[in-house]
């Protein structure tokens, strides 16, 4: 907001130099009309502006309409309000009625509908609008780092999330409190919305890395989540259940480098190996837990997958993805 706050100042102080230089009247209406302008993304700014402007003109053509039939009046301007808005939010152009408005108040003001009053509005829209465009198009905010901050504390969530998942497989008894699992759905909502802002100030040849990476984080959180409803249902310790502890101990390491490694895939398949040639269950009680230990892997090598499609492998030449796992 503060950086907003910024160019606003500067787009105001510009339309209002340039009309004054241009010697058009009323000049700080083009200040106005700039703040106005003002949006917090090049796409947005180029909506809302086209919006805007295309609004003033209907809204102006109406008002001058009814001002020539029925006079400078008051209740003149009520009518406008009860018939123009109407027509403007059926022609989408809902965001310009303030914009409109203003522009309609001014020739109302002047207390004279001629060619030299509608032009001078005129001006004065594409002066005050065309500095708010100016300036949003020249420069946003790179969000970025931001997305970046957001990324590196997701991946230290997870690490967590998984070094409690480990423990709890070797001390069933383990009380968490699953703080992290809020923790990571909070930023990975707030990841999305960041990387829609970013794509929203790429006008040209906009990139979805990252909506795509956060959206597969959002898959992989699901995945966690489903992997705790198993890990609940493992009420007894087990020898499989140590297997699958330090599957996830690996995990809570892996998940902090900034490449896939590969090295929980691997022993993903050897653990899921032993639990082929181990005896059959003795009781139903074993039974249950350890089918939850297999489900359990099952799930976990559908969460790698997931990471393994957005990231190169570990590397060979020196490259990584931008993408931890």
């Amino acid at each position: 907001m503060g950086f907003r706050v910024i160019k606003t100042a500067i787009a105001a102080l510009m339309a209002v130099l340039i009309a004054d230089g241009l010697g058009v009247h009323g000049a700080t209406s083009a200040g106005l009309l700039a703040i106005l302008g003002v949006d917090v993304t090049r796409k947005r700014s180029i909506r809302s502006i086209s919006a805007r402007f295309f609004a003033s003109v209907v809204g102006l053509l109406f008002a001058s309409v009814l001002f020539l039939l029925f006079g400078l009046h008051y209740w003149v301007l009520a009518l406008y309000i009860l018939t123009a808005f109407p027509i403007i939010v059926r022609a989408g152009f809902k965001e310009g009625i303030v914009t409109g408005s203003v522009v309609v108040f001014r020739v109302f003001s002047e207390g004279v509908v001629d060619t030299h009053t509608l032009l001078t509005q005129l001006y004065l829209l594409l002066i005050g609008l065309g500095s708010a465009m100016v300036v949003n198009l020249i420069y946003m905010p790179r969000t970025d780092n931001t997305m970046l901050e957001i990324r590196h504390h997701i991946d230290e969530t997870f690490s967590v999330i998984f070094s409690n998942i480990s423990r709890t497989l070797r001390e069933p008894g383990f009380v968490w409190n699953g703080q992290e699992i809020i923790d990571a759905e909070m930023a990975i909502a707030k990841g999305i919305t960041e990387a829609g802002r970013s794509l929203e100030n790429q006008v040209i040849n906009p990139k979805e890395d990252w909506k795509i990476y956060f959206y597969m984080r959002k898959q992989q959180l699901e995945s966690i989540q489903y992997m705790l409803q198993l890990v609940s249902q493992m009420y007894e310790h087990m020898p499989q259940g140590d297997l699958m502890a330090e599957l996830f101990e690996q995990l809570s390491k892996d998940v902090l480098t900034e490449h896939y490694t590969g090295r929980t895939e691997k022993l993903s398949e050897l653990v899921g190996n032993k639990f082929k040639e181990m005896e059959l269950p003795n009781s139903r009680e074993e039974f249950e837990v350890r089918s939850a230990i297999l489900q359990l892997n099952r799930e976990l090598e559908r969460f790698l997958k997931i990471a393994k499609k957005d990231k190169a492998p570990a590397p060979t030449e020196h490259r990584a993805s931008p993408f931890p796992s």
